[in-house]
This record gives structure tokens, C-alpha cells and sequence, in this order.
């Protein structure tokens, strides 16, 4: 028996022995992963590159069957996953989508620090998920 968070006993999942196996592939080269732009929702489409890497997928998966394929609904995972041979089988799921980068899309990281100085994606993201936050409890 495992704890609810209220104390509350519940039963315990049994595990099969095999436990599953996850594959992560991220899309192939675009024109800003050559320039080093932060690329995450700009709908860009991969590079002739991108693309052939996207078809080298194809031989290594090759006879691996899977459960479930999802993917990001931007053009660069959908051609991926069409040149891949999978076109046909994946889900697009909005969740699978790149980081919002606001204001900073497109821009380099150079860039960035040239205008905000000390700048780090992980700390702004949560600075504005609590500033967006208080700003929502406040608008009530």
C-alpha cells in the first residue's frame, strides 16, 4: 500500500518486469540551427540536411514496431516524421512543442546578453511564470 498526500493508503501498481522503452528524436537541422537563433515556436522548415537526416532516421528505426508516436505540430517534426515514414502513425500533441522564448525568438544567445546581461532561459521562464501568476490572482 503507497500514502495519498491527505494519508489515505491506496494500492500499489504492479509492474510488469519489462520496463518500457522510450525513444526521443529531435527534428533535423533548420536555417536557425545553423545561425544559432533560439528556434521555438517559429514555424520554420528544415534544411535540405535536415531533411536527409530526417531520412537517415528511416534506415536506423527500420523494423522497430512502436506503441505510440507523438510529435510536435510544427512543420520541422511533421516533415521529420513524414520522411521517417511515419507520417501516417504519429500524433501531433501541442505539449511536444519547443520552449516559448517571447520577446527572444529568433535572437541568439549573444544577443540576449547584450541586452540583459547575466540572461539564463531557465531562471526567465520561471521569473515570468510567477509574474504572470501574481498578475492573474491580482486581476480577479
Amino acid at each position: 500500500m503507497g500514502r495519498l498526500g491527505n494519508g489515505e493508503d491506496r494500492p500499489r501498481a504492479q509492474m510488469s518486469g519489462a520496463l518500457p522503452q522510450v525513444y526521443l528524436v529531435r527534428h533535423g537541422e533548420t536555417a536557425w540551427t545553423i545561425s544559432r537563433q533560439h528556434t521555438g515556436r517559429t514555424d520554420i522548415p528544415l534544411t535540405e540536411r535536415g531533411e536527409r537526416e530526417a531520412q537517415a532516421l528511416s534506415a536506423r528505426l527500420k523494423g522497430m514496431s512502436f506503441t505510440k508516436l507523438l510529435t510536435s505540430p510544427l512543420q520541422r517534426a511533421r516533415r521529420r516524421d513524414e520522411l521517417a515514414g511515419f507520417a501516417e502513425c504519429v500524433h501531433a500533441d501541442h505539449d511536444l512543442m519547443e520552449w516559448d522564448y517571447g520577446a527572444y525568438e529568433g535572437w541568439r544567445r549573444s544577443n540576449i546578453l547584450a541586452e540583459r546581461s547575466g540572461w539564463d532561459l531557465f531562471e526567465v521562464g520561471i521569473v515570468l511564470a510567477a509574474m504572470l501568476l501574481r498578475r492573474f490572482k491580482t486581476s480577479d
